[in-house]
């Protein structure tokens, strides 16, 4: 008889701890819900090298490297991507981009580029619109190269950020072209999309 209660204690346990858990996994999962959940606050791309400075936030930045198991040599350019957001209620300006020790200069398609308060500009591939010029070493595919932002307003950072190969999810994207191009922008996303202009370039031969 002892026995019997006994195990009937621990069925009705066993059942109340039940019912408690079915109770609380909707208030759990509620957490998780409406306009404040987990899943609909921005997040930063997972690669490269990202950070917030006053404002901006800089994500994904990476050096398109050589396919793997290959450098690129220096005295030749890499690709630049990157994106950022203007977090701010004013609008800023990317004014240039440096990479000390790396490349001679960056340039950037449409730079200087405009970056309007609430708004997302991205300088992603697969095509270049950030070069390195005139790499004054050669590129190694997992290491990483200083490289300089300057904003108008918000100052200048400086990241470490990653060489990635031209193997795997970067398969697509392109080294810089033999010839600069002005054809591709600064891609601006807000209530409507604008442009950036690309200046043309005209070129006159003197004898």
């Amino acid at each position: 008889m002892i026995r019997a209660s006994s195990g009937k204690s621990a069925a009705r346990r066993l059942l109340l701890g039940a019912g408690v858990l079915a109770v609380l996994t909707p208030a759990i999962a509620g957490c998780e819900a409406g306009n404040g959940a987990p899943t609909l606050e921005f997040h930063a791309a997972s690669g490269g090298a990202q950070t917030v400075f006053n404002g901006i936030r800089i994500n994904n930045v990476f050096v398109l490297g050589a396919p793997s198991g290959a450098t690129v040599p220096s005295g030749s350019s890499a690709s630049l991507f990157l994106s950022l957001y203007n977090g701010g209620k004013s609008a800023d300006t990317l004014e240039s981009i440096t990479a000390t020790g790396t490349a001679s200069s960056i340039s950037v398609t449409g730079s200087p580029v405009t970056l309007p308060a609430f708004s997302a500009v991205d300088l992603t591939g697969p095509q270049p619109t950030a070069v390195l010029n005139d790499l004054t070493t050669s590129l190694t595919s997992g290491t990483t190269v200083p490289v300089t932002l300057t904003f108008a307003h918000a100052g200048s950072v400086t990241l470490q950020v990653p060489v990635e190969p031209q193997s795997y999810y970067w398969t697509t994207y392109s080294p810089p072209a033999p010839s600069p191009s002005a054809s591709a922008g600064a891609r601006v996303s807000k209530n409507k999309a604008t442009p950036i202009a690309s200046p043309s370039a005209s070129a006159s031969a003197s004898s």
